[in-house]
């Protein structure tokens, strides 16, 4: 369902609002100086209790993104006790970054070796087989990174795990897990498809958020 934007444009948005908006995406993603900046220039109320946080995450998750996986967990288990230990899919994501970073060092011994202590007791949940069978495939190849598993060496994959990682962290000391700025846009696009649902085919197309930034 495409919207009339004269039916919305007259609506009267509170600055406060969107000041809160903007801040809880750059404490989320640890802008420790652009927060600063932006409270000067708004006069927005410091948020001491994300503050106090922001700096030790930011090293967490820059940590876990460069392939660090140990010093991340040390660092993780300083801050939030027991969050590892209680979220074994996080615990493996990390231990897997470690003995990715091994394989790409072609240190395979101290691979093989890691894996055996820190990663095969997960094997005994089915869940996680399958993955620790992608992961153990690397040691069979001499150029890991051309191995139908790649991407398991990739930015991405590594980006994948540092923001699940923050994400817990947040949960953890009891802060949203998700920005207002996500939580905003998913509720905005469930909203959308659900209307354009009760149209027929013959209807707009459906609702694609990537065209309606576009816009």
């Amino acid at each position: 369902m495409d919207v009339d934007p004269r039916q919305y444009e007259y609506v009267a948005v509170n600055d406060n609002d969107i000041h809160n908006i903007v801040m809880s995406y750059l404490v989320h993603n640890c802008f420790k100086e652009t927060v600063e900046s932006f409270i000067a220039c708004t006069g927005m109320k410091q948020p001491s209790n994300y503050l106090e946080d922001m700096e030790k995450r930011k090293r967490i998750f820059q940590f876990a993104l460069e392939g660090n996986a140990l010093k991340s967990i040390e660092l993780t288990e300083q801050l939030a006790t027991n969050l590892l230990e209680k979220n074994k899919d996080l615990n493996f994501d990390l231990l897997s970054l470690h003995f990715v970073e091994l394989v790409c060092s072609r240190k395979c011994t101290e691979a093989l070796e890691f894996a055996q202590t820190k990663l095969t007791p997960f094997g005994k949940e089915q869940k996680y087989v399958e993955k620790l069978e992608d992961f153990m495939a690397l040691l069979a190849y001499e150029e890991p990174e051309k191995s139908p598993m790649f991407n398991l060496l990739s930015l991405e994959y590594r980006q994948h795990v540092a923001e699940n990682l923050n994400r817990a962290i947040l949960a953890y000391a009891n802060h949203p897990s998700y920005t207002a700025m996500e939580r905003l846009i998913q509720q905005t696009t469930v909203v959308r498809q659900c209307l354009n649902q009760e149209h027929t085919k013959d209807g707009p197309p459906p609702f694609s958020l990537e065209d309606f930034l576009k816009s």
